[in-house]
């Protein structure tokens, strides 16, 4: 279950779309649409890569990764966040040592694949 990416956005379309290519790409992917379904998949012992949307109704992304520290779910998991911001949240310093890179949307689907796939091997 290393290989396997978990998608948390509360865009439908934005899971669907990177779902589908990821898997075109023989990625196995889970996905979440809340900060708090992220965490339930996490308390099931999930082990992978976490691509992390910021901005999210509820609980935000960074709010999210702090959950997941504070539970113990970062050890052992590479955490990218997703996002159309420009630039990471300076009052977010406290978890930025658990996001291993900030991936920008739009996303190019080659080099989104490339840059999972390098990252999965890092587990």
């Amino acid at each position: 279950m290393k290989n396997t990416v978990l998608v948390v956005d509360d865009d439908e379309l934005i899971r669907k779309t990177v779902k589908r290519v990821l898997e075109s790409a023989g990625i196995e992917v889970q996905t979440a649409e809340s900060g708090p379904m992220c965490l339930d998949i996490m308390s099931q012992g999930f082990e992978g890569l976490v691509l992390m949307d910021v901005v999210m109704p509820e609980m935000s992304g960074w709010d999210t990764i702090t959950a997941m520290v504070e539970k113990g779910y970062a050890e052992g998991n590479i955490i990218c966040m997703f996002t159309g911001k420009e630039v990471p949240d300076e009052r977010m310093e406290h978890v930025k040592e658990y996001v291993l890179d900030y991936i920008r949307k739009p996303f190019n689907n080659e080099k989104l694949i490339a840059l999972i796939k390098e990252y999965l091997s890092y587990l």
